[in-house]
């Protein structure tokens, strides 16, 4: 009995002894590399969270009955901690590229309200590739139906009043993803990105009837909440190459931008028109629309990278998944006389 008791114990503490790797200093750094040393942070904390799970799901384990089960539950368990210890390295370097580009300064973005409007209605300086005039409409459809509409509705962060832009994704005409974007109108032409409320949904098997639950609000941030910063949505003055932060929530919310081109129109230049729908873009482009790749550390890789087209006058009107090459493409929108041209999805 004692014996059993003995090896039962041992088999116990083997299933949970949590290996040690990638040590890192924790020790903040005053050296002036600010970017790189946050890299550096995220990344113990995400190293931790991985282990942190681990323990977590080993908890679990350890009340599944059935041995077989409960070993390939341990063994599970173990592969999910090294995928995520991985995707934390990973996750790491593409920060790094990004402190490589940008440099080792702290961000610090300038969100004074002095210098944002308060009146949508009224701008100061309308950024004709980011139109927010309250009613706007756009519908896009291809690997996924999408509505936005800018609302007459409006949210005071950090002290500046931001407008509140709805957009919902439908697949196959269920309710995937509802989200309210927040965006600033700087008074130079900028348009800033304040935060999000977002909320995923799924639909189950067997569910009558059907009824979109939610899953996740992952990846919402709000400036202000939590050491969350604000980035840049769109630039009143794109330059082709440019790199900038268009959201700052650590380990949540990283997208980044860079500007492809400033004067694209099909047929100038093969590579950017990879996937795009030839009448679209002729519709649209007369060597004045503006490609940026967007992308993110928080999923490092090809299947992270997306491009965005952005029409004077219309904005976004092309999204396109590069690994894929699935595309989401403007269909509909209720502001320009080009809105009753635009072709259909192939």
């Amino acid at each position: 009995m004692i014996a059993a008791a003995v090896l039962a114990v041992a088999g116990l503490c083997q299933a949970v002894v949590f290996a040690q790797d990638d040590a890192v200093d924790e020790t903040p750094s005053d050296n002036g590399a600010h970017c790189s040393s946050t890299a550096g942070a995220v990344f113990v904390s995400c190293k931790d969270g991985a282990d942190a799970d681990y323990k977590l799901a080993v908890g679990k384990c350890i009340n599944i009955g059935d041995t077989r089960a409960r070993s390939l539950c341990y063994a599970e368990a173990k592969d999910a901690r090294d995928e995520a210890r991985q995707l934390c390295r990973e996750q790491r370097k593409a920060r790094l590229d990004v402190c490589a580009s940008l440099g080792e300064g702290r961000y610090e973005p300038d969100f004074d309200p002095a210098l944002f409007d308060t009146d949508f209605g009224d701008l100061t300086k309308p950024n004709p590739y980011f139109p927010l005039n309250i009613g706007n409409q756009w519908k896009f459809g291809g690997a996924e139906d999408v509505a936005i509409e800018v609302l007459d509705k409006t949210k005071l962060i950090a002290g500046v009043t931001c407008i509140t832009v709805h957009d919902q994704v439908t697949v196959d005409g269920v309710l995937a993803e509802d989200t309210k974007d927040w965006f600033a109108a700087a008074k130079n032409g900028d348009v800033y990105y304040a935060g999000e409320e977002t909320a995923e949904y799924e639909t189950f098997e067997g569910d009558q009837p059907p009824d979109p639950e939610l899953v996740s609000i992952e990846g919402s941030f709000k400036t202000g909440r939590e050491g969350a910063k604000p980035g840049i949505a769109f630039l009143a003055k794109p330059k082709t190459g440019k790199l900038y932060r268009q959201e700052f929530d650590l380990n949540n919310a990283e997208d980044m931008a860079q500007i492809l081109s400033t004067t694209y129109a099909y047929g100038d230049d093969p590579e950017l028109d990879r996937f795009v729908p030839q009448d679209l873009a002729e519709l649209l482009c007369a060597g004045d629309c503006i490609v940026v790749k967007e992308f993110t550390p928080l999923s490092p890789g090809p299947g992270g990278v997306e491009r965005k087209f952005y029409a004077p006058g219309i904005g976004n009107f092309l999204e396109i998944d590069l690994e894929s090459g699935d595309t989401v493409q403007l269909v509909e929108c209720n502001f320009d006389s080009r809105c009753s041209q635009l072709p259909s999805p192939e």
